[in-house]
């Protein structure tokens, strides 16, 4: 998805240059309350010391890939020493999200880890937190305004880029589809615009047909259909959510004909986001050939990791981190950590360290 404003099982996840060479990340040092350098304490927010109850909010659990998000934060809340209390999910409504983030305030939490619904309207609740001084980490999509400690994040951009150069490599010419997530979340945005301009750019014989879905798979499903009524000649796909759209996509090409495996001819190259075991299932059976790995697992660990620093009043600068990501600041300001969102085909699909492989 991950990719993140979503509604009705929506899932939703710039700059470059954050894989962290070894001599890097030596440079470094630890992170454990460093990231090379890059803490300080203000004095501002350390009134917890690091302590108290953490709440987490998610922004779905109809997706796969936020289930298992799910799955990760009581694990990964233990091994940092985070009292994490239990989720709470706003069920794809944005303003439901504000509402679950103000109950959280009431019931006292020192901390917040938000998946954001929308990343312009979760501004409301940041500002309901700042005025509490309860600091949040948001995870998977950076907020267009508003105060976080940190936004865990994979690169969105490098998303569509690594799906736009997989295709190209595969096709030499035709048509080929994206099936976007929300443009109103930045996570869609920034695939959907990667995406297109890689495209542009490196492989001018491809023509880009899109569907807006928001995250939808209905949506998804129908608009597909759609298309493929016009263009039975479909090349190529990239789904920016397979959490959501993997399902649908699949279903379409079967019921028309068109579900060709890998090495046939007739077919389609897909390409997918999120890295869940569905999609692994469908890459080693050849219905896709690809997804990028949207760390699942690291989300649930760094997003504690970081709320319990800004608890104890840390705060980070832009620099390469010890768990190959370098944290970099966003135009708004906003400080990311950029974690790495490997690219998985059939040669990579079974690596035991893939968080897609470790659960069922």
């Amino acid at each position: 998805m991950a990719g993140s404003t979503v509604r009705n099982g929506r899932q939703g996840r710039r700059l470059t240059a954050w894989a962290v060479r070894a001599t890097a990340a030596a440079a470094c040092g630890t992170l454990a309350l460093t990231a090379c350098g890059s803490t300080k304490d203000t004095g501002a927010s350390s009134a917890s010391g690091g302590t108290g109850k953490v709440g987490v909010i998610l922004p779905l659990l109809t997706s796969p890939f936020w289930q298992s998000y799910n799955d990760y934060v009581p694990k990964m809340a233990k091994s940092e020493g985070v009292q994490a209390l239990k989720t709470v999910n706003s069920n794809s409504d944005p303003s439901q999200q504000i509402t679950d983030i103000n109950n959280e305030l009431n019931q006292g939490v020192k901390g917040l880890v938000v998946a954001p619904l929308d990343s312009a309207a979760i501004e409301a609740g940041l500002d309901q937190a700042e005025r509490k001084g309860v600091p949040v980490v948001a995870v998977d999509v950076a907020p267009d305004k508003g105060k976080v400690a940190m936004v865990v994040r994979a690169d969105n951009v490098a998303y569509g880029e690594k799906a736009c150069e997989y295709l190209g490599a595969h096709i030499t010419s035709g048509k080929v589809v994206q099936i976007m997530g929300d443009l109103a979340s930045v996570n869609g945005r920034d695939r959907s615009e990667a995406f297109r301009a890689c495209v542009k750019k490196k492989y001018p014989k491809l023509k880009v047909l899109e569907i807006p879905a928001k995250w939808e798979s209905d949506t998804a499903a129908s608009k597909l259909d759609t298309l493929l009524n016009a263009n039975p000649d479909i090349k190529g796909i990239y789904m920016q959510a397979g959490g959501v759209y993997l399902a649908p996509t699949l279903q379409t090409l079967k019921s028309k004909g068109l579900l060709k495996t890998a090495g046939k001819a007739g077919h389609i190259t897909i390409v997918s986001n999120d890295g869940i075991p569905q999609e692994f299932d469908a890459i080693r059976k050849g219905e896709i050939d690809a997804t990028v790995s949207q760390p699942a697992d690291a989300y649930a660990k760094y997003g504690m990791y970081y709320i319990k620093a800004a608890m104890a009043g840390k705060t980070f600068k832009p620099g390469p981190t010890d768990h190959d990501s370098t944290i970099v600041k966003l135009p708004s300001g906003i400080l990311e950590d950029q974690l790495p969102a490997p690219l998985v085909t059939k040669d990579n699909v079974d690596d035991a360290n893939l968080w897609g492989n470790t659960v069922k």
